[in-house]
């Protein structure tokens, strides 16, 4: 059975390793590189042209127990003061490929001293930033060699062609956030409304020139900016060659809806032979789902794919939790007519009981093939 999922750092990931210890399943993780925050914010300005790669970098982790040293490198964060003879200590300590992508990259800081602070820069974001480097900058290229380098069983896939872009949203009130770290952090109650994809970030005197001016203004002056995200060929194929396409739970206004832009997305699903395409409702709350509930997030996810009546199918089903949850409210009418959009909706006990807000893997896979075993093209296949 083949799955393609859209996933983003951790918000998927338990449902992410329980699909690949399912046997005879391929998963494909399609993933968009729109993270700005810290580090990796301060890596994408250090390199101008690249893609975020922190998210990518957390999936590399799915299949790495506890106690592997893989996952150790990837998630170890640089001590304040960290210097270049610290980058070249650690190089020397690593095994191959990781020590080579790593000396590159600091070579690449040595030609240029003090353009990066290393001090909290996770380790395996450096690993990504010296194969895009060895690679002649190309995002995705980076992202098939760290995939092999840490020996993922997943296909990771960006879900574009790897042009770097920045994501900005509008919220109701007019007021702009300004970058993925401002859309996932901490906000005032007014809920996000727009989201676009632009070639540069914006300045301060951009943003200062948007302050104060109606929603209308703002939205109609950041469309004129915004550009289109061209997809990943191997990351339509995905989609279109699955049994399954599952849209998973993360940060919807980062992780998730950025993704459903990327041109193709929607006709892949829509032409493909999946039997099933699941949209799972989050369990936990996000700083940019205010003010939404869970039918508002499944309507934006078809308003972003451009089928905002799900006339062509791309939502069949959609998961949500059966109980008290700290995510977006499901409207009893809904749960009770057991239909929303022209997809059937459907409640189960899926929170993991150790660490609330978060989908039990398990559970969640098995009422996603239950799904699928109920489908007519997977019975007759």
């Amino acid at each position: 059975m083949r799955v393609a999922m859209f996933s983003g750092g951790r918000g998927a990931a338990g449902i992410a390793r329980a699909l690949l210890r399912t046997p005879g399943l391929d998963l494909a993780l399609l993933v968009n590189g729109y993270d700005n925050g810290l580090s990796t914010g301060a890596l994408r300005r250090y390199l101008p042209g690249m893609l975020g790669p922190s998210d990518f970098r957390k999936n590399l982790l799915l299949h790495l127990g506890r106690d592997d040293p893989r996952r150790a490198l990837l998630e170890h964060r640089l001590p304040p003061g960290s210097t270049l003879a610290d980058l070249h200590r650690i190089a020397g300590a690593a095994p191959e490929p990781v020590a080579r992508d790593l000396r590159i990259f600091a070579a690449r800081l040595a030609a240029g001293p003090g353009g990066f602070d290393l001090a909290d820069c996770a380790l395996g974001n450096l690993v990504f930033a010296g194969a895009y480097l060895r690679l002649g900058e190309d995002f995705n290229a980076a992202v098939r060699a760290c995939a092999r380098t840490f020996a993922t069983p997943a296909r990771l896939l960006n879900v574009t062609d790897g042009t770097n872009a920045y994501l900005v949203a509008l919220k109701q009130d007019g007021r702009v956030l300004a970058d993925e770290a401002d859309i996932v952090g901490p906000q005032d109650a007014a809920a996000i409304t727009d989201l676009f994809l632009l070639p540069a970030p914006l300045t301060g005197p951009e943003l200062a020139g948007l302050a104060g001016l109606p929603a209308e203004r703002v939205r109609e002056l950041l469309s004129r900016r915004a550009v289109p995200a061209a997809p990943d060929p191997e990351a339509l194929r995905a989609l279109a060659d699955s049994d399954l396409v599952v849209y998973g739970p993360g940060t919807p206004h980062s992780s998730l809806l950025p993704s459903y832009l990327t041109q193709g997305v929607a006709e892949a699903v829509a032409g493909g032979r999946s039997a099933a395409r699941v949209f799972v409702v989050n369990v936990g709350g996000d700083h940019d789902v205010q003010g939404l509930s869970a039918t508002d997030l499944v309507d934006r996810a078809l308003a972003y794919l451009g089928d905002p009546g799900n006339e062509r199918r791309l939502i069949t089903h959609i998961l949500s939790h059966d109980g008290p949850a700290g995510g977006p409210a499901v409207p009893r009418a809904v749960a009770e007519r057991g239909t929303w959009a022209g997809a059937r909706w459907i409640a189960a006990d899926l929170e993991d009981p150790c660490r609330p807000g978060k989908h039990h893997g398990p559970r969640t896979v098995a009422a996603l093939r239950a799904l699928l075993g109920e489908t007519p093209l997977a019975r007759a296949g």
